[in-house]
């Protein structure tokens, strides 16, 4: 059994990693393809991401999908000012559905990139667990967390066949 600590898997993804593109334009390129569910994950600041990844999993929880400012604070562990920023933001790249002091609800666009985080993490969840035999949940989650935010749909796609083919 190999021996992985957070730090070294940490680092190693990094190294691994060597091109993180920052959002330009987003709309226009989701909006010009035809397959928005293959829009490189990679492409979008890490921060929206963790946003998205909150709005989505407590929208999985609520009756139409809307999520308050508070809830999302609190999961963060942020302040409300500083969840107002960040929605501005993601509302401008048409991320999410909000108007200050409203409910918030992920559009289509930012549905399909929650969902795509989703699938990643439980593909690198997978991988640590059942390949690595990482048998520590916080070490395998802290990792996780980590490095989905830089995984693009090609990668995504050669571990998911890896993984298919490994654990057949």
């Amino acid at each position: 059994m190999l021996n992985f600590n957070r730090k070294g898997c940490i680092n190693l993804a990094k190294e691994l990693y060597f091109d993180k593109i920052f959002i330009k334009g987003l709309h226009a390129k989701m909006s010009n393809r035809k397959d928005q569910s293959n829009f490189e994950i990679a492409r979008i600041p890490e921060s929206y991401q963790r946003y998205l990844d909150v709005i989505h999993d407590i929208s999985k929880k609520k009756r139409g999908g809307w999520v308050s400012n508070k809830e999302i604070s609190e999961k963060l562990n942020v302040e409300p000012a500083s969840v107002s920023g960040m929605l501005e933001k993601l509302a401008r790249n048409r991320l999410i559905d909000w108007e200050p002091r409203k409910r918030i609800r992920l559009t289509e666009k930012g549905r399909t990139i929650a969902k795509q985080l989703d699938e990643i993490h439980n593909l690198l969840r997978k991988f640590f667990k059942e390949v690595l035999k990482i048998h520590d949940d916080s070490v395998v989650e802290s990792i996780t967390c980590e490095i989905e935010h830089h995984i693009t749909g090609d990668v995504k796609d050669s571990l998911s066949d890896f993984l298919a083919k490994y654990l057949s």
